[in-house]
């Protein structure tokens, strides 16, 4: 079915606010970040933001679910390709590693709530809602799970503990939300160039060669 006007303006309205909200957590944190400051960023006012969420914790956790969201989708078509596990898991590693530079206030976002869920730096209502969103995110990383042990069944990756492998390998892949910064002149090709190198690195300690000379 094609969406009216209305409908995809108030699509494209909401996404709007869900990007401006996860630029101002990810500059500012979510306890810093208020209602106020948003709409300042998006240059709005708060009853913009308060007819799609009744609150900050409800927009955060649609920021959340948005960044998610875009992970899954964007991984999607690999993850049950056929062929070795290895070529598989590449793909599936760039095409995550290329989201947490094109969506990082997105991917920042969700970051910050995993901290949040840690700490449990939250009231009952909200740690429900973040519980329901952890698991959906645990959801995601059982993707590349299974392609690990399909990896390591056809002798390619070398590791004991599949899930201390698994927080290592999204330690690397995950790492531009940490220190990324878009350079002047910056090309699309350079951007994948980055992310190769990443996916490198942790093929690398998957495959157990990090460290050995060559």
């Amino acid at each position: 079915m094609t969406l009216g006007v209305k409908e995809h303006v108030a699509d494209n309205s909401r996404m709007d606010i869900l990007g401006a909200a996860a630029r101002c957590f990810m500059e500012r944190g979510y306890a810093a970040t208020s209602i106020d400051d948003v709409a300042r960023s998006l240059g709005a006012t708060k009853g913009r933001i308060y007819h799609h969420f009744p609150s900050k914790a409800d927009l955060f956790a649609a920021v959340f679910r948005a960044g998610m969201d875009m992970n899954y989708a964007a991984v999607r078509p690999y993850c049950d390709l056929p062929g070795p596990a290895v070529k598989r898991w590449r793909m599936m590693a760039m095409a995550h590693v290329l989201q947490m530079i094109d969506t990082k206030a997105f991917q920042r976002a969700v970051w910050i709530g995993v901290e949040m869920h840690l700490r449990g730096a939250t009231t009952p209502q909200q740690r429900s809602v973040l519980n329901e969103l952890i698991e959906y995110r645990s959801n995601y990383s059982n993707q590349f799970r299974e392609v690990l042990l399909a990896g390591r069944d056809e002798g390619v990756f070398c590791f004991d503990d599949l899930s201390i492998t698994n927080q290592l390998m999204f330690m690397t892949l995950n790492s531009p939300i940490f220190w990324y910064t878009p350079r002047v002149g910056e090309t699309r090709a350079d951007i994948e160039i980055i992310a190769r190198q990443i996916v490198d690195y942790a093929e690398g300690g998957l495959r157990g060669t990090q460290g050995q000379s060559t």
